[in-house]
């Protein structure tokens, strides 16, 4: 598939400026529902932490505890609303979403355009920043099985408060919703986002009006908007506030969502949704709960359930639930679009990617980490059973994202738009070193948990890097196996080959025009023959959801007008399911050297067969998670729409 891009408007994710002009009400109305689309499904992460960040820093038995006091809650408090400033609002929604990659965002997006702007002088910085990416793309995987869990969970939990007895029946009810938000994902983002953003905008209308009832009731709380209070508090009692800090990371979940899922919506949805309606609304909370705490120092123990009065708590719990579904739709869709990019660089193999809006490309469905993101954060609810247990996990996928795409955007932000190394400095120091600082705080919680997103991290990590090598591997011996299409075809044309020419057209499908067919060679040295009419046919996914079809094709006689031997390039949308045998009915005989017989035309695929080899390319082990790896690769036959009747597949070894 060529270069993906976001097919959106230039000023905020809808449509152009001329087709504003024409149709200003219609250009109001689309951007009014991309606003509401991203509150649907970007913020649901970042906008239901509110829900356990204060009652986890807070919890007596975490293994580092920060005991309840006045100053310790203007501390905290704080410290949550100068994390969210810093890290979402300066590090996210100022600088990395304004590095996309044709309108997509996210830690995969940083790696291409590490590669497309690093000169000769920085390439080996490059490498090295571009592996540390992959790992922090790694990390997102387990943010993406780890934010459903403790999200739903932590909703759920809220019948606590309710009702004690209801404690039995929760991970039954967060496993069920969780089921069913997979299932319904194949509906596309924009469907999904527009059932969900209502549901979101009462919710923050919901949260941001209980903080205010709390703050009226202790407006001393607002003290804590002061940086006094956050540094008194880290550097007047750092023991205690570098391991609350492990639990304060919370507040800022979903951050990278928001950098993933920009392709969805575009920047600027995505930045008025957060600063009109998503920031006050936490912030408020977090205030709220601050001065609940600061009146009875024992609603610690849910202060965000315990902010709303006693008759609008199950309608609370109802609405924290739907959100929390909502909060995991942030990370899944941030994983797919994680896996699209990843799989276009090679990281991953071809997986069977669906597109499911005509407006943005970057919207897309991948089946294949639906279910498997589904299998896992099961796993996770049923051995964990609490969002308490989840939440020494979640810190540390959140903080080593953060850290690794901090460092990333300022090495692009050099190499792209040449800023001063001295300005770049200064501020990759101050964020970097707020980074790592939350990153050396959810450290000391490695035994307790931490070491799971670790382990997811590092699996993928494997996996990725795996594939990436064995696939240049594979890639090399075969174009020394396939040589030269122009060469192979010279061949033909001089009588070189020994074949004999037999009746109809015979469709070799090949990755571009620069080698040949291994099927179309293989018929050539092995049987001998050769068809009367060959097609080598390419095609390509283009950046739009349907290409017209007078610009469907391109023909190439490959130098010669009279050998029956053409090139064919197929044009795409990436709405479109490819049609090949519908493509080459529309061809002109003028230009593929006659008439084309596809009703008893034959297409032949080369298939490659890996096998272990004795040469030392990679480790004996890697060598078989990679043969492992390629057998979930996307059926070619079956996506290009070929008659399976007429379809041949041959088959080629090649060793790793």
């Amino acid at each position: 598939m060529t270069n993906r891009r976001h097919m959106t408007g230039p000023d905020d994710g809808s449509v152009s400026r001329q087709s504003a002009a024409r149709h200003p009400s219609a250009h109001d109305t689309q951007r009014l529902t991309l606003v509401i689309g991203a509150l649907g499904v970007v913020f649901g992460d970042i906008g239901t932490s509110p829900i356990y960040t204060l009652q986890t820093v807070f919890n007596p038995s975490d293994p580092h505890p920060v005991p309840v006091s006045t100053e310790n809650v203007y501390g905290v408090v704080s410290l949550v609303f100068w994390s969210v400033v810093i890290i979402v609002m300066v590090t996210y929604v100022l600088l990395a979403m304004r590095a996309d990659n044709d309108g997509e965002g996210g830690i995969m997006a940083l790696i291409t355009l590490l590669r497309r702007w690093s000169g000769q002088q920085g390439r080996r910085a490059a490498v090295v920043l571009a592996a540390l990416g992959i790992f922090g793309a790694s990390l997102f995987f387990g943010d993406s099985m780890i934010t459903p869990a403790i999200s739903v969970l932590s909703a759920v939990e809220g019948l606590k408060v309710v009702e004690s007895s209801l404690d039995s029946v929760i991970v039954p009810i967060t496993a069920v919703i969780i089921v069913a938000l997979f299932v319904v994902q194949r509906r596309g983002t924009a469907a999904v986002g527009r059932v969900f953003g209502p549901v979101m905008i009462a919710w923050f209308l919901a949260i941001g009006a209980c903080g205010l009832v709390g703050i009226a009731d202790h407006p001393q709380i607002l003290r804590a908007l002061s940086p006094a209070y956050a540094l008194g508090f880290l550097f007047g009692h750092f023991g205690t506030a570098f391991f609350a800090l492990a639990a304060v990371v919370l507040a800022v979940t979903g951050a990278e969502a928001l950098y993933a899922d920009m392709g969805h919506f575009g920047r600027r949805p995505i930045t008025r949704a957060w600063l009109l309606l998503v920031f006050p609304a936490c912030i408020l909370s977090y205030l709220g709960q601050g001065a609940l705490v600061l009146a009875d120092p024992a609603n610690v123990r849910s202060p965000f359930f315990l902010l709303v009065p006693g008759w609008g708590r199950l309608p609370m719990v109802l609405l924290a639930t739907a959100a929390t579904v909502i909060a995991s739709q942030a990370v899944i869709t941030g994983a797919y679009s994680v896996t699209s990019q990843a799989a276009q660089l090679g990281y991953l193999p071809r997986l069977r990617i669906a597109y499911t809006s005509e407006s943005a490309m970057g919207q897309v469905y991948v089946p294949w980490i639906n279910w498997l993101l589904m299998v896992s954060v099961l796993t996770l609810v049923f051995a964990f059973r609490s969002s308490t247990a989840l939440a020494f996990a979640f810190g540390m996928a959140v903080t080593g994202t953060i850290t690794i795409t901090t460092l990333l955007f300022f090495y692009v932000a050099r190499a792209r738009w040449g800023r001063p190394v001295w300005l770049l400095s200064i501020g990759a120091a101050v964020l970097l070193s707020v980074d790592l600082l939350f990153v050396a705080a959810n450290m000391t919680k490695l035994v307790h948990g931490a070491w799971l997103p670790l382990l997811i991290g590092l699996i993928a990590f494997t996996i990725m890097t795996t594939w990436q090598h064995g696939r240049e591997i594979v890639t090399k011996e075969r174009a020394r196996h396939e040589g030269s299409l122009r060469e192979f075809v010279e061949e033909l044309h001089n009588g070189k080959a020994s074949t004999i020419r037999v009746p109809g057209t015979a469709v070799f499908l090949n990755r571009g025009k620069q080698t040949a067919p291994l099927a179309m060679r293989a018929n050539v040295e092995h049987n001998h023959v050769r068809h009367e009419q060959v097609v080598i046919l390419s095609l390509t996914t283009e950046p739009v959801p349907r290409v017209p079809d007078d610009q469907r094709s391109a023909v190439d006689d490959l130098g010669h007008a009279d050998d029956g031997i053409i090139h064919v390039t197929a044009r795409f949308g990436y709405m479109e399911t490819p049609d090949v045998p519908g493509t080459l009915a529309m061809l002109d005989p003028a230009t593929t050297e006659g008439r084309l017989q596809l009703d008893q035309a034959s297409y032949f695929l080369s298939k490659i067969q890996l096998r272990r080899g004795k040469s030392p390319t990679m480790a004996a082990w890697r060598k078989r998670l990679f043969i492992a790896t390629s057998y979930i690769t996307a059926d070619a036959a079956e996506y290009f729409g070929l008659p399976s009747e007429q379809t041949v597949i041959m088959g080629s070894h090649i060793e790793v």
